[in-house]
């Protein structure tokens, strides 16, 4: 049931979701206290005791609130090219946490095929990416690109983007203020490719995206539910890069993505 608010609050309210707008932010999320099950892919039928909570968006607090809110720059626009550049127009020269005063050159905001079905998702730019303003152009690039390759597609078929969109310093793991306060930009970029599968590359990307906290061993192998769109979770390829043994466990990962996306399966693995 709604709760009922005064005008004053509803006042101040009105005037955070406009501030919130100006940054360039217009989705709200809250974290469900009740869990969605994780399917395995192999088990369509039965239930997993390793629990995804879901991140969804917030509900009103009484019918006609948020009427307030300007729509999205890019709602109406039916090119999802156009509507991406307008997401990167106000995403601009982002200094809305502390990384831009920590040595980042450029952002890095995304590249692909804006119509694509599959949609990767990792951590952050490297050193590579903050020089050449595109994500995954390193070494781990280099491989993302075969792990592609290996699944009957070109990087120009998909669509790549990271949790955040400057490179921390270091390549220090994101903190989780930072992919807070970046992640409303990804979610905007996702909602205009509606791709049919996000693949979550890494535990970073995987734990922000699904807001739980597990090893890579419970969270691989398994179909979530994200805001409508099937999310898969494998290894980032900086990992691979550094054993190189769990391949042939992204190979089977990556299997399950083709299958779901009906695109044939070569035999040939990751390498």
């Amino acid at each position: 049931m709604s709760r009922v608010l005064d005008s004053q609050l509803k006042r101040a309210l009105a005037e955070r979701i406009r501030y919130y707008n100006q940054l360039g932010i217009y989705d709200f999320y809250r974290r469900e206290t009740n869990a969605l099950s994780a399917t395995p892919e192999s088990k369509p039928d039965q239930r997993e005791p390793m629990m995804a909570r879901a991140v969804v968006a917030a509900p009103a607090v009484e019918e006609g609130l948020f009427e307030v809110m300007n729509p999205k720059p890019e709602s109406g626009v039916k090119d999802p090219a156009q509507a991406l550049r307008i997401v990167r127009e106000d995403l601009g020269d982002c200094t809305r946490c502390r990384i831009h005063k920590q040595g980042r050159k450029q952002i890095v905001f995304g590249v692909g095929n804006p119509r694509a079905e599959l949609m990767f998702i990792g951590e952050a730019p490297g050193a590579d990416e903050d020089e050449q303003g595109e994500p995954f152009v390193g070494r781990a690039g280099q491989l993302l690109n075969n792990m592609i390759k290996a699944m009957g597609l070109q990087r120009g078929d998909v669509y790549i983007a990271n949790i955040i969109k400057c490179r921390p310093p270091g390549n220090r793991t994101p903190e989780r203020d930072e992919c807070e306060t970046c992640s409303p930009f990804l979610m905007r970029q996702i909602a205009v490719i509606q791709p049919k599968v996000i693949v979550a590359l890494g535990a970073v990307a995987a734990k922000t995206l699904l807001a739980i906290n597990a090893p890579m061993a419970e969270l691989r192998g398994h179909w979530y539910d994200f805001r409508g769109t099937k999310l898969a979770v494998t290894y980032h390829p900086a990992f691979l890069l550094r054993d190189p043994r769990q391949k042939k466990e992204t190979w089977k990962d990556l299997q399950m993505v083709m299958r779901e996306l009906d695109l044939p399966s070569p035999s040939k693995n990751v390498e």
